[in-house]
């Protein structure tokens, strides 16, 4: 996977970019029409009447893409079934060609990508972000925490939260004499690759942690964020890690995280934004772009507003194996999705792609399907 590097390519006007995500509205773009507004007869409008595509795949995004396969079904002769199983199952159902996109949180690595014509093409739909939540009583700002003080608290060698190490980057509170409570997850999820992938990009203690001692017993495991929001709220001295989403929608605390250019950064739409922009921009064009898309980690980004645990979601699309017709059905949906759908992205509490990666990835993934006209739209407003 594509890791960040000095040089390169550059991104115009990235304030602006990222400005038109926190102010929750699409910034203007050329030869940007908009779809029609949703209509009564289209929402009525029989499945047998509509085209009929599948997905397969990521749970963390499952609120927002059920939200926009309702709104666009709203507006587009198009019906979208996703069937929210798991990463792991959105690549086996690409592969066996049991559905025409797979959703994952994790890239899929070099020994599983086909081959030419079989090329996997990696598009990423949203930024998402993982949080670490806490419940320590008595503070009046957020806690501060850098990756080597997350991985001592998971590895349990962090046990009191008035141990020094903590005491020393939060100087302007009173940390109780209180025993840490780690909640984890159990399930094998991309919420816990994006923790994990974190803690061993950028914490020198977990990486320097044999495998095996990296689960120490004691700790409480929960299957899901829903369930480990709730194991915070009512654990006194509790700390995990959950979907930012899950933490705005439970009303949980979120740490201040210590990013790569030593600032400590809060788990919000613009520093999540931030990672997505400040990490294309340190690149050359992408190594695999041409061939597999977007497969490039945001995880420890560089740039002082950066989030560090922010991560691309993707679909899987396999040009090759699709018809004509998903092809530039397809490519018209993730023209509304990933332009025009930015309000509803927000309101789900995601983070829309910044207009500029956007633009790049629509680009990349029109020429992928074979169909870089296919997506443009009438300027009565309709979906041609």
């Amino acid at each position: 996977m594509t890791q960040p590097r000095k040089g390169g390519w550059r991104f115009k006007h990235v304030a602006a970019a990222i400005a038109c995500i926190v102010i929750g509205s699409a910034c203007d773009r050329t030869n940007d029409v908009r779809f029609a507004k949703p209509d009564s007869a289209m929402a009525a409008l029989p499945d047998s009447q509509r085209v009929q595509l599948s997905g397969t795949g990521a749970t963390l995004p499952f609120p927002l893409y059920a939200q926009w396969f309702n709104a666009y079904g709203e507006m587009a002769p198009v019906r979208i079934n996703y069937r929210s199983e798991g990463s792991a199952k959105g690549l086996e159902a690409l592969l066996t060609s049991q559905a025409d996109f797979g959703a994952t949180d994790v890239p899929v690595p070099d020994s599983l990508l086909p081959r030419s014509q079989q090329a996997i093409v990696h598009v990423p739909m949203a930024v998402v972000a993982v949080a670490v939540t806490y419940n320590v009583p008595g503070l009046n700002r957020p806690l501060r925490l850098t990756a080597n003080a997350i991985a001592g608290i998971f590895l349990g060698r962090i046990s009191q939260w008035d141990d020094p190490q903590l005491v020393a980057l939060n100087p302007a509170e009173t940390l109780p004499a209180l025993p840490i409570t780690v909640i984890r997850r159990s399930d094998g999820t991309g919420t816990s690759y994006i923790f994990r992938r974190y803690l061993e990009t950028a914490s020198s203690v977990w990486r320097n942690t044999p495998m095996t001692d990296r689960e120490p017993a004691g700790q409480r495991l929960r299957d899901g964020s829903e369930a480990v929001a709730s194991e915070v709220k009512v654990t006194e001295g509790a700390i995990g890690y959950l979907e930012v989403v899950y933490a705005r929608q439970n009303r949980l605390p979120a740490a201040h995280v210590q990013n790569r250019s030593g600032e400590f950064v809060a788990a919000m739409p613009f520093e999540i934004a931030s990672a997505a922009v400040s990490t294309l921009e340190s690149l050359e064009p992408l190594d695999d772009e041409e061939a597999n898309g977007f497969r490039v980690s945001l995880l420890d980004a560089p740039g002082p507003q950066s989030y560090p645990l922010a991560s691309f979601t993707w679909w899987l699309l396999r040009p090759s194996t699709m018809s004509e017709t998903s092809r530039l059905e397809l490519s018209r949906f993730l023209h509304w999705a990933l332009e025009d759908a930015t309000n509803l992205t927000s309101t789900m509490g995601y983070v829309p792609l910044p207009s500029t990666v956007a633009g790049r990835v629509l680009d990349r993934t029109d020429k992928a399907l074979g169909c870089a006209p296919c997506a443009q739209r009438r300027l009565s407003g309709t979906v041609r």
